[in-house]
């Protein structure tokens, strides 16, 4: 996507699918939260659990006030846009909406792109998949790495120091391997105490 067509202010948007459900990943695990699925993702890790999300033409184009209605009626206090890569979108009118009834909102991004909206909180996710945009960094409230690989220990330490000094930090099992990655995350949090875990409880919950 050229930057120009980044920068559309989008009043629709295509939606994968949209929840009211428990966050089960970082710093707000355990929260009640409206997720919304965006479709559309040119980073395509190779373990992504959520493929078809990818085409962004495969997924009907939703009024950004239909969205935000249907979150609202689910009596939710936060909405998590996700994807997906929701940063290939310019979110601000989503977010407008979403902020004009009185929600919190949240973002998981790769940051692959400029962020766009306005958030109460960014989660930055970065992959080796496709480089995130400079700029993402420093807007970071949580860094999450998935760790896939023994080598995304320092990967993840490079983005450790591009953040700000507020910026939560936590290292994530890549699913299919945590058996295998999850006593290395163990040790190596306890010799870098500035990290924490985050696992994906909502999969062991069996929820969204």
């Amino acid at each position: 996507m050229s930057n120009s067509e980044s920068e559309i202010l989008n009043l629709e948007l295509p939606v994968m699918e949209d929840f009211y459900t428990i966050q089960g990943e970082g710093f707000h695990q355990g929260r009640a939260a409206y997720f919304i699925r965006l479709g559309g993702c040119e980073v395509r890790c190779v373990w992504c659990d959520v493929k078809d999300s990818w085409d962004v033409n495969a997924h009907p184009k939703i009024a950004v006030d239909v969205i935000a209605d249907k979150a609202k009626a689910s009596g939710t206090e936060i909405c998590v846009i996700t994807g997906g890569e929701p940063s290939m979108h310019n979110l601000q009118a989503l977010t407008d909406v979403l902020k004009d009834k009185s929600l919190r909102t949240h973002i998981e991004t790769s940051g692959a792109y400029p962020i766009t909206g306005t958030w109460d909180w960014i989660c930055f996710s970065p992959k080796k998949f496709k480089p995130p945009h400079p700029s993402v960094a420093a807007q970071a409230h949580e860094l999450k790495v998935v760790v896939f690989h023994k080598s995304d220990f320092a990967w993840a330490e490079d983005f450790a120091k591009q953040v700000g000094p507020e910026c939560k930090l936590y290292l994530q099992p890549e699913w299919s391997k945590e058996n295998d990655i999850l006593p290395q995350l163990i040790e190596y949090v306890k010799k870098n105490p500035q990290w924490q875990i985050s696992l994906q409880v909502h999969k062991y919950m069996n929820i969204p």
